[in-house]
Order: C-alpha cells, then structure tokens, then sequence
C-alpha cells in the first residue's frame, strides 16, 4: 500500500476510501491544530480514476471524443498524458496504449 491521497475532511475522506479497490487504510494525523486524512491503497490507474485523481476523468472524456471522431481538445489530451509519466515512475505504472 502506498499513499494515495489526503484529505482535510474526514467524511470526503471516508467516501473516498469507499471507492477505492484492494487494500486500503485511512489514517489521521494531526498537523499543527489541524486534523488531516491520509488514503493508503494499491496505486492503480481504477483507484486513481475513482479518486478522479491527475485528470484521469477528463483524459477518459477526451479520448471518447478521439475514438468517436469527434473534435476534442488535442493539446490538453497530450499534457495529462505528459504528466501522468510522474505517475509512471513513482507507482511503477503504464499508460494503457488506447489512451493515447
């Protein structure tokens, strides 16, 4: 498991752990005078999308559009997929090739 995500608030918190796959863990910390919610689960392009966590929701739009011929919005396509090469490398990930 691996850190997924924080959250200020416990109950978005808590739904969000409700979304995700596989084994998970929500732990509090306290920071300063405030409380805050860490999301421990398996880093996977799901738990992501569920979490609608680095575009991946707008890159499933824009590639609908793509697939379907429709116009779509070309640049920002090809900068979520520029930057999720971070996600790549630091969870060990591929991009699925019928994203691009």
């Amino acid at each position: 498991m691996e850190l997924l995500i924080t959250y200020d608030d416990q109950a978005e918190a808590e739904a969000a752990a409700e979304l995700i796959t596989g084994k998970k863990r929500l732990a509090s910390d306290r920071d300063d005078n405030e409380i805050i919610y860490r999301l421990f689960g398996e880093p996977s392009w799901t738990n992501f999308f569920k979490l609608g966590m680095y575009d991946l929701p707008l890159l499933k739009e824009l590639v609908d559009l793509k697939k379907a011929g429709e116009p779509y919005d070309a640049d920002r396509h090809e900068g979520i997929l520029a930057s999720l090469q971070f996600v790549e490398s630091s969870h060990g990930l591929k991009v699925p090739e019928h994203w691009r």
